[in-house]
């Protein structure tokens, strides 16, 4: 077991310290994440009421769409160095050079959203940390749940030709419950809704990633030997 979450440390600071580097993949997802967040600030009047039913669309909007760039493109960087083939035939248990990439994706979305996130507030004049600690707990379930799947995915898809459309495609349909349920979270907090409600959005992202972490746990060797 030390052995594992050794091979996962040494993957994640691979990832760093290439990213430290590079600043390519954390670059890409800012500027995509701020550009949406501040271009659709535009299409809602001065004071308008009915913004408040769809900021918590727009935030998320931007993460997924900003991820799905940066998780393309830190793949990427593994395929054309030769990187993952040479991984995946390492003498190690591949599920942790997998989760070694998850907790690298997810810091890199972590980051953008730290600078993101209070933009998006300053410019659609909302307060999402009204509950900090829910709304924190939300983007950190929603974020993980988001990177072991677009891990995965970015995997499967990117010795694709198609490879930009092909993780899209097959990311977002399984990606609807996590998003669904971040957003009707976040639209809570910033209505001051009965804080109950946002608890059942955030047991179905509990439940999203205990069951898709557990099932890639045990089926990722598999995957990567077809």
């Amino acid at each position: 077991m030390k052995k594992y979450f050794k091979t996962i440390y040494y993957i994640f600071e691979k990832d760093i310290m290439l990213e430290m580097k590079s600043k390519e993949v954390i670059n890409s997802m800012l500027i995509f994440s701020l550009l949406t967040v501040i271009v659709f600030s535009f299409i809602f009047e001065p004071g308008a009421e009915y913004k408040i039913d769809l900021v918590g669309g727009i935030l998320w909007m931007a993460i997924v769409f900003a991820g799905i760039l940066g998780l393309n493109k830190s793949m990427m960087s593994e395929i054309n160095g030769g990187n993952l083939n040479a991984l995946l035939l390492a003498p190690v248990d591949k599920s942790a050079i997998f989760f070694g990439k998850v907790l690298s994706n997810f810091t890199f979305l972590i980051f953008m959203e730290f600078v993101t996130i209070p933009i998006f507030t300053v410019f659609y004049n909302v307060n999402i940390f009204k509950y900090t600690l829910l709304s924190i707990s939300v983007f950190i379930l929603g974020t993980y749940g988001f990177s072991v799947l677009g891990t995965l995915f970015s995997i499967i898809s990117v010795k694709s030709r198609t490879r930009e459309v092909m993780l899209p495609i097959l990311l977002l349909p399984l990606m609807i419950p996590v998003i669904l349920a971040a957003i009707q979270s976040i639209n809570i907090f910033i209505k001051g809704d009965e804080i109950s409600d946002a608890f059942r959005w955030i047991k179905l992202i509990v439940s999203f990633d205990l069951v898709f972490t557990f099932v890639v746990y045990a089926i990722f060797d598999y995957i990567v030997e077809e």
